[in-house]
């Protein structure tokens, strides 16, 4: 089928990154709603699903999650909501997309995973220390966490970037973000304090993670390492192609995440926008305009 070579071909490409993320959650998405279709068709249930679910979404007891850490991860692919699904991805395309021109795949990996994690992390700690929030057994699942992160962390790298929003016109990311956090904040008191506080979780890592990578230290690398074992295992590589792509990181490491461009590179570029306009930049282009913004 023409629609399994398309996923195939997405999966296929190594600069695919926000592509691949969206794939993942949609056919996780679409998953889901095959397994409780058939759970139902079978049992007659409507929660025939559940048992999959638990061993996929963060559990808020920490004696089950140790026994399920990889719930710290599975859970930012699953919804189950069509408008959950449908304004995360959205976010996700539209922020990660910004991210992915200026910082690249692998980062935007980063943020997502890290996201998850420190999502989840806030989570689990708010739901056993807080005596608010203390209550029966409780898990989590979404992309929200992953998400924020992404949201948060666009707005902190190109905070006046603006998007054009209907019946609003062009707004600010930095006030997006905002907005996003404060309705995050608002949200602890309703009905889904857990999930509000799992938002949290993830901006604040994607504020973090940007101005600790404008300081030189890249958080992400650790998620970095991982993929590139995960990677290499999967398409067995020669070990000499993974000593070459590491040595490789480590000159770009020394020369610094986001080292400056020569003056009269960015001369050039402001040229080309003042004849042609910002759309016209190439990727590079613009990763050089900002590399030199941040001086």
């Amino acid at each position: 089928m023409s629609i399994v070579n398309d996923i195939r071909t997405a999966f296929s490409r190594r600069d695919n990154a926000l592509n691949q993320l969206l794939l993942i959650n949609v056919l996780v998405f679409v998953a889901f709603i095959l397994l409780r279709t058939v759970m139902f068709l079978l049992t007659g249930g409507k929660n025939g699903h559940l048992p999959v679910l638990e061993w996929l979404a963060v559990p808020s007891v920490p004696g089950t999650l140790l026994t399920r850490p990889w719930t710290m991860l599975t859970y930012s692919f699953i919804h189950f909501d069509f408008f959950h699904i449908l304004f995360n991805l959205l976010n996700l395309y539209w922020f990660g997309a910004l991210v992915r021109e200026y910082l690249g795949d692998r980062r935007l990996v980063s943020l997502y995973v890290l996201g998850a994690l420190c999502g989840a992390a806030l989570y689990v700690l708010a739901l056993n220390l807080v005596p608010a929030l203390r209550g029966g057994p409780a898990i989590l699942y979404g992309a929200s966490a992953s998400v924020t992160a992404i949201i948060v962390a666009a707005a902190t790298l190109m905070p006046d970037y603006t998007f054009s929003i209907i019946l609003l016109g062009p707004v600010r990311i930095k006030y997006i973000a905002a907005v996003v956090v404060i309705l995050s904040i608002a949200g602890i008191n309703g009905g889904n304090a857990g999930g509000m506080l799992a938002h949290l979780g993830g901006a604040l890592l994607g504020f973090v993670f940007i101005k600790q990578l404008q300081a030189g230290r890249d958080l992400g690398r650790p998620v970095q390492a991982v993929g590139d074992f995960v990677g290499n295992l999967v398409s067995a590589r020669p070990r000499t192609s993974t000593t070459h792509g590491r040595a490789t990181e480590a000159s770009q490491a020394k020369r610094g995440p986001l080292n400056h461009p020569e003056q009269d590179e960015i001369d050039l570029i402001l040229d080309k926008i003042s004849r042609s306009g910002y759309e016209s930049l190439s990727k590079d282009e613009k990763q050089k305009l900002f590399k030199a913004s941040q001086k």
